[in-house]
C-alpha cells in the first residue's frame, strides 16, 4: 500500500507542478513583469511550502536530524537532480546578468548556514537574520526586475480568476502529494533502519523536491526557461531563508558538527559548480546535467556509507 501512495503523491506533484506553472505565466502577462521575478518568488514559495511544513513538524517533534536533512539535501537536489536533469533534457541558453543577483543571494544565504551552524545550533536569533534576508531577497528581486518585460516565447493569457485556481489547485496538488510521497517513502526508509538524518537528506529531500523537479521540468518542456530556472535558485534561497529561519524561530535547531565538515560543504560546492556552468558559458546542456547528475547520486550512495 506505500508504494500506492507513494506513486499516488508523484502524480499529484506532477499535476501540481502543471497547473503552477500555468499560474505563474498568467500572472507574469496580467501585471507586465518578468517570468524570473514571478519564478523566484510565487512559485518558489509555492514548490518550497512542503520543506516549510515538513521541517517545521520534523522540529516540533524533537526530529531535528529530519529537518536539517531536508533542507541540505533539498538544495543539493535543486541543483543537482533537478537543474541536472532539465538542462539535460533540453539546453538552456543562459543570461548571465539576468541571473547573477539570485545566484549571489543563494550563495550568501548558504554562508549563512555555515557560518551560523559554528556554535552546533541555530536559534532564535539567527532565525530573524535569515527572515531579514528573505524580505531583502525579495526586495532586490523586486527592484531589478520589476521593468523586465515578458520575453518567452510561450506565452498565454488567462483571466485572473483562472489564474488563481491554477494557483490554488497547483499548490494543494504540490502539498497533498509531498505529504503521500513523504509520509510513505519515511515509512518504507524507516523499515530499513537508517538514522534520521539519512532519511531526511535524501528520501524527505527527494519528496520535497519533487515539487521543483516537477515545476521546473514542465516550465522547461513550454520554453518557459526563466521560471524554470528562477524556480530552482528561488527555492535553495527560501529553503534557508524562510523554511530554516521560520523553523528556527519556532523551536532551535541542533547541528550536529559532522555537517559543518561533509554536508554543508557539500551544499556550498554545489551552489559554487552552479556559477561556473551558468556564468563561465553561455549555454547548460547535456555535459552540464549529466556532471550534476552523477555528482547528486555520488553524494547520496556516499550518505548511505
Amino acid at each position: 500500500m506505500e508504494y500506492l501512495l507513494l506513486i499516488l503523491g508523484i502524480i499529484l506533484l506532477v499535476v501540481g507542478g502543471d497547473f503552477l506553472v500555468k499560474s505563474a505565466v498568467g500572472l507574469a502577462n496580467k501585471i507586465k513583469v518578468s517570468p524570473l521575478l514571478i519564478g523566484i518568488t510565487i512559485v518558489s514559495f509555492g514548490t518550497s511550502a512542503p520543506e516549510l511544513i515538513v521541517s517545521l513538524k520534523a522540529t516540533l517533534d524533537g526530529r531535528s536530524g529530519i529537518a536539517i536533512g531536508n533542507i541540505i539535501g533539498s538544495n543539493v537536489a535543486n541543483i543537482g537532480l533537478v537543474l541536472g536533469l532539465t538542462v539535460a533534457l533540453r539546453p538552456v541558453l543562459v543570461n548571465r546578468k539576468k541571473y547573477f543577483v539570485s545566484w549571489l543571494i543563494m550563495l550568501i544565504s548558504t554562508l549563512m548556514f555555515y557560518g551560523f551552524s559554528l556554535d552546533g545550533e541555530i536559534g532564535e536569533v539567527e532565525g530573524f537574520f535569515f527572515i531579514a534576508g528573505l524580505l531583502a531577497f525579495i526586495s532586490i528581486s523586486i527592484s531589478f526586475m520589476r521593468k523586465e518585460h515578458v520575453e518567452e516565447e510561450h506565452s498565454v493569457s488567462l483571466h485572473s480568476i483562472w489564474i488563481l485556481v491554477f494557483f490554488i489547485l497547483g499548490t494543494l496538488g504540490l502539498y497533498f502529494g509531498s505529504e503521500l510521497l513523504i509520509e510513505n517513502a519515511s515509512i518504507i526508509a524507516f523499515t530499513m533502519g537508517v538514522s534520521e538524518f539519512i532519511i531526511g537528506v535524501t528520501i524527505v529531500a527527494l519528496g520535497t523536491s519533487l515539487p521543483e523537479l516537477a515545476t521546473s521540468l514542465i516550465a522547461s518542456l513550454k520554453g518557459q526557461n526563466s521560471i524554470s530556472l528562477g524556480n530552482l535558485l528561488g527555492s535553495n534561497v527560501f529553503n534557508v531563508f524562510a523554511v530554516l529561519g521560520i523553523t528556527s524561530i519556532v523551536k532551535p535547531i541542533p547541528v550536529d558538527i559532522f555537517l559543518l565538515y561533509v554536508d554543508i560543504p557539500v551544499m556550498l560546492g554545489f551552489v559554487i559548480v552552479l556559477f561556473l556552468f551558468m556564468f563561465l558559458g553561455k549555454r547548460m546542456g547535456l555535459i552540464e546535467g549529466l556532471a550534476l547528475l552523477v555528482a547528486y547520486f555520488t553524494y547520496i550512495a556516499y550518505s548511505f556509507l
